[in-house]
């Protein structure tokens, strides 16, 4: 099923940042995040970011006794882990964030995919319990919120089409936000520069097929493979450009950037 878009005319120039909770559990990286946010920000691109949930959501499930497995890099989820989701997710995650993000000097604002349903989702299957995948993006809301000067600060969780609340992988919700904005850029932010050649060194640009290349070539493997992934996904999504990039890559506008054609 392709993900239907809600039309609207979206603001000019913007972007979309998603950024790991494992890296927003360091205090000092959440406050240079900030300040890169905000000098993006000062350049005059409108910023919406989604974020993960990090370390913290394993924390708070060991403390319930809710025991973590990953199906094919995606975590499964029942009822109990859904709503430790929702709590880390939706609660203390996003709103460190938010306090960060508004001591820069950025007028943040932050939700989640549940909010005024901005994000509809249906289950990605049977195996995962309550993952979702995004189907419907409230795009012309988004674009309010930017057009009054606010950056939304989302949390992936979203609500399905059977009413139950659902947990989304961060990087697809980044895509699907992306792609409904026509965003004019995705920026993954890891803990890596961007994609590295055989001899180590940067690259800037990749097509999808280069990359697929790659992939199969073995020059790209191990951790980054879905990182990549998660940058053709959001290409098939309908996003112009992907970057995969670290947060000194963020600040200098470096990094490796993924395209549809050559």
């Amino acid at each position: 099923m392709s993900m239907e878009i809600v039309e609207t005319t979206p603001p000019a120039d913007v972007q979309v940042i998603k950024v790991g909770g494992n890296e927003l559990d360091d205090p000092a990286f959440a406050a240079r995040f900030a300040m890169a946010v905000a000098q993006i920000k000062r350049a005059g691109a409108q910023l919406i970011i989604v974020h993960g949930g990090g370390k913290e959501l394993t924390r708070l499930l060991d403390a319930l006794d809710a025991p973590t497995q990953f199906v094919d890099g995606l975590r499964v989820t029942d009822a109990k882990t859904r709503d430790a989701a929702l709590m880390v997710l939706s609660g203390l995650a996003n709103k460190r964030l938010v306090a960060v993000l508004l001591a820069q000097g950025v007028d943040a604002i932050g939700l989640s995919g549940l909010d005024a349903g901005l994000i509809r989702v249906e289950r990605l299957s049977d195996a995962l319990g309550f993952v979702g995948r995004p189907i419907r993006v409230r795009a012309a809301l988004l674009a309010a919120w930017l057009a009054q000067g606010l950056t939304p600060v989302c949390s992936p969780m979203s609500l399905g089409a059977d009413g139950e609340i659902y947990n989304v992988n961060a990087d697809h919700a980044a895509g699907a936000i992306a792609g409904a904005m026509d965003a004019s850029l995705l920026t993954f932010l890891t803990n890596v520069p961007g994609v590295l050649d055989r001899d180590r060194s940067l690259m800037p640009h990749l097509s999808a097929a280069q990359a697929e290349a790659l992939i199969a070539d073995g020059v790209i493997s191990g951790g980054m493979i879905p990182k990549v992934r998660a940058a053709l996904d959001a290409l098939d999504a309908g996003v112009r450009r992907v970057r995969i990039t670290d947060l000194a890559g963020l600040a200098s506008d470096g990094g490796t950037i993924f395209t549809r054609a050559a």
